[in-house]
């Protein structure tokens, strides 16, 4: 939620919809059993941490993030000093957990590089030689879906910031919803489809999210495809994100309705999270050399 606020929001949203993207992550499948979902600001180490690393991050690193760049040209003068930090904040989140492994997809590894260059700062400055104040992360890449392509543009990502919902496939999309989109998504006039045609960014972006939704192989999708037309494929996709969505949706409507089960899940998160970060605070402190608490 720290970073929801970096751009203009609604105050009387940010909670509802706080709650409803935990839901969202446990309905797509976090396993409890190994794993915490907590609320960013009910940590606060997160953001004492995010201004000791401001502290010691150029002004420049920052200024160079690609996200950045583009957002801060839509917003213009309205753009926050918040925003400019928003990759300071993801480093804090990264960094109290001492992560070895970061899922991201592959727009997002310009910001683990800016994680990895602030700890290896922190560590040069602060550190011993066997004694590093800091885990330095990798980011974990999947070869395939790592960057889903917006529907009405296959060289743009598919983006929630996008103006336009038909841009892209929201997890709550309902099948008429989802139809819609698929019907009126951009294509090209030639039949027979195939990944990895560079003029064709949307066939490949389609096949790619058909076989991530269907499980296929990229090969099985490339054989079943090939001969196919935009008018047999577009039902076909179609039908799949359906399948593939509704046991997501089911998931987080039963969630959803049971308010203490999900803060009772995010309370426990909340502990186990603040005494892994709060471990790790202390130990960027004492290396900085602040005084402990007295």
């Amino acid at each position: 939620d720290l970073h929801a606020i970096t751009v203009p929001h609604e105050p009387k949203v940010l909670a509802e919809n706080t709650l409803k993207t935990a839901a969202l992550y446990l309905a797509c499948g976090i396993d409890l059993s190994y794993s915490h979902i907590f609320i960013q600001s009910h940590v606060s180490a997160h953001s004492e941490l995010t201004w000791l690393l401001n502290c010691i991050t150029p002004l420049n690193w920052l200024e160079r993030m690609i996200q950045f760049k583009e957002k801060a040209l839509k917003q213009g003068e309205n753009v926050s000093v918040g925003l400019l930090d928003y990759p300071v904040l993801m480093a804090a989140d990264i960094l109290l957990y001492d992560a070895d492994l970061v899922p991201v997809g592959e727009d997002q590894k310009q910001h683990i590089e800016l994680t990895r260059d602030i700890a290896i700062r922190i560590n040069d400055k602060f550190g011993k030689k066997k004694e590093p104040v800091l885990q330095l992360p990798q980011p974990l890449i999947r070869q395939e879906g790592a960057r889903v392509m917006s529907l009405t543009d296959g060289t743009k990502k598919m983006s929630k910031s996008d103006p336009s919902e038909l841009s892209r496939i929201n997890l709550l999309d309902s099948p008429a919803e989802i139809q819609k989109k698929i019907k009126k998504c951009k294509t090209d006039p030639i039949r027979g489809l195939v990944f990895d045609d560079p003029q064709r960014p949307e066939c490949n972006n389609l096949l790619t999210l058909y076989s991530l939704l269907s499980g296929k192989s990229k090969q099985e999708v490339a054989t079943e495809c090939r001969d196919m037309g935009w008018g047999e494929f577009k039902p076909l996709l179609t039908e799949t994100i359906i399948t593939a969505l509704k046991p997501i949706q089911d998931k987080y409507a039963a969630i959803m309705t049971d308010k203490a089960y999900l803060e009772s899940v995010l309370r426990q998160g909340r502990e186990a999270a603040e005494v892994l970060a709060n471990s790790t605070l202390k130990r960027v402190q004492s290396a900085f050399g602040f005084l402990a608490k007295i």
